[in-house]
């Protein structure tokens, strides 16, 4: 990772090892960064640097695929079991009243997180993420369905060794409008091809997906009255904004925020606007967008 985000650190969970950066001062409220599938902590490498004078800002890389140590054999990593793995880093470093900070899939796990164990959280930002029966989005189904095939996501992600094919829409194409700098998505990918823990890993995890969970989650947004902030790409074509305005509604103290110029990934295409949005006093959540 960059240095802007410092050294990594290592936390001993019994699933495994957790990768994570620690950014700021830590007497400072603290932000926990969620990212999504094929992706890791460098997704926030332009944002973190924004907020690390307001925020102590701890930016883990998940089990998703883009991870540099595969977890422990036999470790629940399906959705569910990645969720609690977020809510158990929160304890493990002692935090409380999190801003928990989401992207893509990654925003389906904080939405379970916040219906299952709450506790340690005082505020949830989503950008572009999966929800309702949006997980996963079309565009990536054929991952599960690989991930269903022995070796499947071995033969699968071979086309992420060719530069040019990364900007495929089923692959990165469409997650943001600007690319990020070709270290960056050599990062995403090497795990994935490199080690077969790896691969052990995100398999258990697209097998593991379910719209069932999210829905479920859904039943329970209702009980979640902390300040909830959606800030979310007009442009998107994997999660569109109908998917933030039902969230806005669903949640008892949301706002949205629309994002002009940006595709999925906001922390790449329009990193000082998110976090803009992310320091602004979180009482303006208790009105909806």
């Amino acid at each position: 990772m960059p240095s802007t985000l410092g050294e990594a650190k290592q936390l001993q969970l019994p699933q495994g090892t957790i990768r994570y950066r620690d950014v700021g001062d830590p007497g400072k409220p603290a932000a926990v960064f969620v990212h999504g599938l094929l992706v890791n902590g460098l997704l926030w490498r332009k944002v973190v640097p924004r907020l690390a004078g307001e925020l102590r800002c701890i930016v883990p890389d998940w089990p998703l695929g883009s991870h540099e140590q595969a977890m422990a054999p036999g470790a629940d990593l399906t959705p569910g079991g990645v969720a609690k793995l977020i809510a158990d880093v929160l304890e493990a470093l002692d935090l409380h009243d999190v801003t928990l900070v989401a992207n893509d899939s990654g925003g389906a796990l904080c939405q379970l997180v916040v219906t299952r164990r709450p506790e340690r959280v005082g505020r949830l930002v989503l950008t572009p993420c999966d929800a309702y029966d949006n997980f996963l989005p079309p565009l990536f189904r054929y991952l599960q369905l690989l991930a269903r095939v022995p070796g499947g996501a071995v033969l699968g992600m071979q086309m992420l060794r060719v530069p040019p094919l990364r900007r495929l829409p089923i692959a990165y194409g469409w997650l943001s409008k600007r690319r990020p700098e070709r270290a960056v998505e050599d990062a995403y990918v090497a795990p994935i091809l490199r080690d077969a823990g790896v691969r052990r890993d995100t398999t258990a995890f697209l097998r593991g997906i379910d719209k069932r969970d999210t829905l479920a989650a859904a039943q329970r947004f209702g009980e979640f009255r902390k300040p909830v902030l959606l800030a979310w790409a007009t442009e998107d074509r994997v999660f569109p904004l109908r998917y933030a305005e039902r969230l806005a509604g669903a949640f008892p103290h949301a706002r949205l925020e629309r994002i002009a110029d940006s595709y999925t990934f906001v922390p790449e295409d329009q990193p000082d606007k998110l976090a803009e949005l992310i320091l602004a006093d979180p009482r303006r959540a208790g009105t909806a967008g």
